[in-house]
Parts: structure tokens; sequence; C-alpha cells
């Protein structure tokens, strides 16, 4: 197959599905709460060309270059303008759709185009086994050679000084750490966003820094989940809870009771834990840490 018709293929296939939903904004605490976010293949939005505009002007009321408009419409890759009245596919992030070959694994896609296996991951909805998916941050080309792209700006550059403590009483052992890991009741593959610290039921679970509590209520399969905004364009998550004792809106301190552990939601493990992330906010929404580098006693 040929690149020029991979790319009609991919492009028609979005647009038949109409994946036409309105891009949720990025900043919110919200946008990405569940345990496995919205694919981006379903965030795609149509926009109807009308007099005066550009590809130019198209793509910065969207945040994107011009090229990424280029690699989704198929129309457009013949050096043609966006003729008034067309319609066109318009992704949530720069990137390109892409089909991948049967058995090739997330680590392998990542490897593949040079992009972070875990955002990857996560932007595509956690599909066990991807036939297309959305790459972020690389750049469409006429000649098939795809390159890394600018992202739009991120919303705050994550001051990693400003976030450090610990949401335990005393430290825990570590259950299951961050990154790819089996999950020990299926013995499947997955990528998991935080770290489980083991702790008895109903331990007192703690703020790791000063800020606003943004979520405070269940959630999928991160059960009763407390969700803290900090400075810097960070986020602490603590989820799995048995108790939650904040409110959204509520300013807490360093130390101050969020919560207690219990065994909400679909925790990897029966014994009670705390599961903890840190997320950092960027174009492509928050975007999971390693937790290590944040937890201080």
């Amino acid at each position: 197959m040929t690149l020029p018709f991979r790319q009609l293929f991919l492009c028609s296939l979005v647009s038949a599905l109409s994946l036409v939903s309105i891009v949720p904004n990025t900043n919110s605490a919200n946008a990405a709460v569940g345990g496995c976010p919205t694919p981006a293949l379903s965030r795609f939005q149509r926009h109807k060309v009308v007099r005066g505009e550009t590809l130019e002007s198209i793509a910065q009321r969207y945040n994107l270059i011009p090229t990424t408009i280029i690699g989704m419409n198929p129309a457009l890759q013949n050096g043609a303008i966006a003729v008034v009245g067309s319609v066109l596919q318009i992704p949530p992030y720069n990137g390109v759709v892409v089909e991948v070959p049967r058995g090739e694994t997330w680590r392998q896609i990542a490897a593949k185009y040079k992009v972070r296996a875990d955002s990857l991951f996560e932007v595509n909805g956690c599909q066990e086994d991807p036939r297309i998916v959305f790459v972020p941050g690389v750049n469409w080309s006429p000649n098939g050679v795809v390159t890394k792209s600018p992202l739009p700006t991120d919303t705050g550059t994550p001051n990693r000084a400003s976030l450090s403590g610990y949401p335990l009483a005393q430290v825990a052992t570590v259950a299951l750490a961050y990154g790819w890991q089996i999950n020990p009741a299926t013995g499947q593959v997955f990528f998991h966003s935080g770290v489980d610290l083991l702790a008895a039921m109903g331990t007192n679970v703690l703020a790791i820094a000063p800020g606003t509590v943004a979520f405070a209520n269940d959630q999928g399969t991160y059960g009763k989940l407390v969700i803290i905004n900090h400075s810097g364009g960070l986020q602490s998550r603590y989820a799995q809870l048995d108790s939650i004792k904040v409110t959204v809106g509520q300013q807490v301190k360093k130390g101050d009771l969020l919560g207690t552990v219990g065994t909400s939601g679909q925790p990897s493990s029966n014994r009670p834990h705390l599961h903890f992330e840190v997320r950092s906010s960027s174009s492509l929404g928050w975007v999971a840490e390693d937790p290590k580098g944040y937890l201080k006693k």
C-alpha cells in the first residue's frame, strides 16, 4: 500500500467513524480522571471552511501546525487550498494517524516514532491490541518520513522542587511500581500510571504538598479518588480510598488529611493500599510522571 493511499484510507476511516466530539479542555482536572482517557481518535472535530480562512488561520485556531491538518486531509496533500465549504478533519493535538502491524506492541510503536510509550498508550484509550492509532507529536510529510513536530505550548512549566512529600505517616512497601507491569490478577501487561503503597485499611492518607482539591468522588477504576492541583502545573492523585475527607475547592496544606486507605474501584491487588500518582500539565493533558522522585519522607 503506497503512502498516499494509506493516508487516504486512514483519514477516510476517521471520517467514516464520525469522530466529531468537541476537544475537552486539557487544563481541566477532570479531562483525564478515568483510568483510561477518551481515545484521541474519538476526539476529532470537523471544521467547515468559511470565506477568508486559510490553512494557517485554521491551524492557529486549533493550536496546531498546518502540516498536521494536511496529514489528516488527503485532499490537501497535493498542495490544494482549503476550499470554502469543504469540511476538514481536525485532531486534538499535532500528530499522525498510523496503521499498526499485527502483533506490534505499544513499546515498539513508541520506539518507532520516538515518543513516550505511556503517553501513546493513554492518548489512545489504553487499547490492548491497537490497529489504528494516533501518534502525538509526530509531523506528517509528503515523502512518507515522519518527524517530531512542535506541540502547543504547555500550560505551565512544572516546578519539581515545589512538590515533595509522602502521602502516608510511615514509609510503606511498594506493592506495584510505576511503569509497564504484569497485572498480578490477570497476567496481562499494562501501564501502571502510579505507585501502590501497602497500608492497613483505614490508614490516614495525607496531602504531599499544598494545593487545591480538584476532584473528590468515586471515579471508575480509581474507586474513591482525591485529586489535588499544585503550583507549577503539577497534580497528585490518591485513589482506591475507603473514605474521602475533603471537598472540591478546599485548600489543603502539606500533611492535611484527605481520606483513608481502602480497596475501592478496580485495584490490582486485594490487599489494602494507596494508589498514588503525580501528573504534570502538558499539551497532551495531565501526563503521568514517575512518583518516585516526588516521594520524600
